[in-house]
């Protein structure tokens, strides 16, 4: 079977990735995914629905599993991941888009404060490249 030249490149797009560039994707998949949910929901597409939210929480658990607990934050952020997940549970039971309107605000907050951590880590990379310090 011959490989799809766009899948050979999103490979290997995703296999150079920093960490920071991988989470602000697995961010942005969320986002995107709940986003799709409201519409779903709307449409009354209630298995279109419940296969975004169901990848919203892997990515979600994803996430939870992949925390180091050496740092303080990752017991906050654990907590976090898992009340998305409760509510997107609720939002799946309960078809509606309530719980979705009330964590994706937060999720993109939180994406946007990994976007900045992760321009001010290069930032300072590239800095200390530059002065050989």
């Amino acid at each position: 079977m011959p490989v799809n030249p766009y899948q050979k490149y999103q490979q290997q797009s995703v296999m150079t990735m920093t960490q920071g560039e991988m989470l602000l994707k697995l961010y942005d998949e969320v986002i995107t995914q709940l986003t799709a949910v409201k519409q779903f929901n709307e449409e009354k597409d209630y298995q279109g629905a419940n296969a975004a939210l169901k990848k919203s929480q892997r990515i979600l658990g994803y996430l939870d599993q992949t925390l180091d607990p050496q740092y303080e934050i990752s017991g906050s952020l654990s907590a976090l991941y898992d009340y998305f997940i409760r509510r997107l549970v609720d939002a799946n039971m309960h078809k509606e888009n309530g719980p979705i309107d009330e964590v994706l605000p937060m999720i993109e907050e939180l994406r946007e404060t990994f976007a900045q951590a992760d321009k001010n880590t290069r930032s300072g990379a590239a800095q200390t490249v530059q002065t050989g310090t």
